[in-house]
């Protein structure tokens, strides 16, 4: 909810032309907060927060029912699960997600990341891709997934993933 939140913030302050220090100066926030907030690594908001950098941008936060919708993959789901099959520690889905907007592999479970890059099918990582970057963008997550390889000792020219999510 937090990502569908900060996607929406930025796409109506760009297409305002406002730039996030504009933004936060009006909602008397800090511009790291909104840079936080539209990257989807804000992982407390509060309702009032969102509410003043809402109505900045004449905007509000409406709670409605949803509409029964087809079921998509959620590939999110099936890469921490899947990552974590061999392991006596799971991946969880925040973790993961943590870490494909950061760039950075969650602490202690290197492993798991070595094994969703090496080992999962070219289909779940364009799915997880695709997913998370819905949030900021597919190439923001592409570029922290070869941060993360990086930091797991995963070598950029002779690594296989790439190619199944380019």
């Amino acid at each position: 909810m937090i990502q569908e939140l900060g996607s929406a913030i930025r796409k109506a302050r760009s297409a305002r032309g406002l730039t996030q220090a504009q933004i936060a100066a009006a909602a008397g926030l800090s511009r790291n907060t909104i840079n936080r907030l539209e990257n989807g690594l804000f992982p407390d908001l509060g309702v009032r927060k969102a509410q003043t950098i809402l109505e900045k941008l004449d905007m509000e936060l409406v709670v409605k029912p949803v509409k029964p919708k087809a079921k998509k993959p959620d590939f999110v789901g099936m890469a921490s699960a899947s990552a974590g099959v061999s392991f006596k520690n799971e991946l969880t889905p925040d973790e993961l997600v943590q870490a494909l907007l950061s760039g950075k592999a969650t602490p202690g479970k290197e492993a798991h990341f070595i094994v969703l890059l090496e080992e999962f099918p070219a289909s779940l990582l364009k799915g997880l891709v695709h997913q998370t970057g819905a949030w900021v963008t597919p190439e923001k997550i592409k570029k922290n997934l070869k941060k993360i390889a990086s930091q797991v000792g995963l070598d950029e020219r002779t690594a296989t993933w790439q190619t199944k999510i380019a």
